[in-house]
């Protein structure tokens, strides 16, 4: 994908960004939280595998707050990454890499054996639990000796079902009411993204992928913890949580 079809990926970046913001107000917040956690545990230039990649929202913020990082990029989302390749064209810090992460076999397409750290949000939750446990075994190959891995995404503690039934609740009160505002939710950014000439060929490909939408399995945090000490890690535990959201880290 090249800038020479005149797309503005730019734009395509920021529609994205509130597209997400109306499920997560408080994404950037997290964002912020995980490159602090990146900086204080690996340094500020850490070679970085940016996994369920998506439009490069990680890969754009770890640069942009550490000039000296590089990014790796892993998705198998065919419109997402034509954006995330738009975006970061001719940045040599930045690779990109088409793969499923339930192939076993993904890890043969990455430049490298290890990474400081391998960072994810928003993404896994399409995993149920047992292809997800598989996967943060892998991940704890790539992760070097003191490296971190960190996932931010919707984590479901069921012990609580009233303060979930509430949270819920709220949630979507407020997100009614910035829908009747004129937010654009998933559904309808991805009907944008099918009627772009240069998106409109990955969108299809994308949907004969995933269907409308993949959800898997939302576990604990305690649970992610669990799995991941068991899966080769050496300590693993929230750094930061919403109501709705948590920032798990790991540290190999």
């Amino acid at each position: 994908m090249t800038t020479s079809t005149g797309t503005d990926w730019a734009a395509w970046q920021e529609s994205w960004d509130r597209q997400q913001e109306w499920y997560m107000p408080d994404r950037e917040e997290r964002f912020r939280i995980m490159l602090d956690m990146v900086e204080a545990l690996v340094g500020t230039a850490p070679r970085v595998l940016d996994l369920a990649c998506g439009t490069g929202s990680i890969t754009g913020r770890l640069l942009a707050r550490f000039p000296e990082a590089t990014s790796t990029g892993v998705d198998l989302d065919p419109a997402l990454l034509a954006i995330a390749r738009g975006t970061f064209e001719g940045d040599e810090r930045v690779t990109f890499v088409t793969a499923d992460l339930k192939d076993p076999r993904w890890r043969e397409s990455l430049p490298y054996d290890s990474y400081d750290a391998v960072l994810t949000a928003t993404a896994l939750h399409w995993l149920h639990s047992e292809p997800l446990a598989a996967l943060y075994g892998q991940v704890a190959e790539l992760v070097r000796d003191g490296g971190v891995f960190m996932n931010a995404d919707h984590m479901i503690d069921d012990s609580t079902p009233r303060i979930n039934a509430a949270e819920r609740a709220r949630r979507h009160a407020r997100m009614d009411q910035a829908k009747r505002e004129g937010v654009l939710d998933w559904t309808e950014w991805w009907q944008l993204a099918a009627e772009d000439p240069v998106l409109a060929e990955p969108t299809a490909r994308r949907f004969e992928i995933y269907g409308e939408h993949a959800d898997g399995d939302t576990p604990s945090a305690a649970w992610h913890a669990r799995t991941l000490l068991a899966r080769g890690f050496g300590e693993a535990r929230p750094v930061w949580c919403s109501p709705s959201d948590t920032l798990l880290l790991a540290v190999k």
